[in-house]
């Protein structure tokens, strides 16, 4: 079963290797992914805006399992979350794993649509 995990982050983390040209770390994972659910890009992201794009890519990804629900979106186009159920309480080397299965899993969605 772990052996099945790395190969399966291992891949994620190839293609975006490939697609960006470096290995991102987990923050840059997470910036992506809120890009991508915010739907558009801009040339430059604020502090602030970097934060909440992670954010954004927090709940979405721990919408799969039910933590969190989308609510709506504002004026801005950006997706607003509610938390549905308490994400359990974890260490820091559990919420990574955690948080690399459900990435593992948005991209597998991403390929499937």
């Amino acid at each position: 079963m772990a052996e099945e995990f790395e190969q399966q982050w291992k891949r994620v983390l190839d293609m975006l290797t490939e697609r960006f040209g470096k290995t991102p770390n987990m923050e840059a994972i997470l910036f992506l992914i809120g890009i991508q659910e915010l739907g558009h890009m801009k040339k430059k992201f604020t502090k602030e805006q970097k934060q909440d794009l992670m954010h954004v890519a927090t709940c979405t990804l721990l919408s799969q399992s039910g933590y969190f629900e989308l609510e709506g979106y504002d004026k801005d186009g950006w997706p607003h979350f509610k938390e549905a159920q308490p994400v359990p309480k974890m260490s820091m080397p559990e919420q990574e794993r955690f948080l690399q299965e459900h990435i593992i899993a948005y991209f597998d969605d991403q390929e499937g649509r």
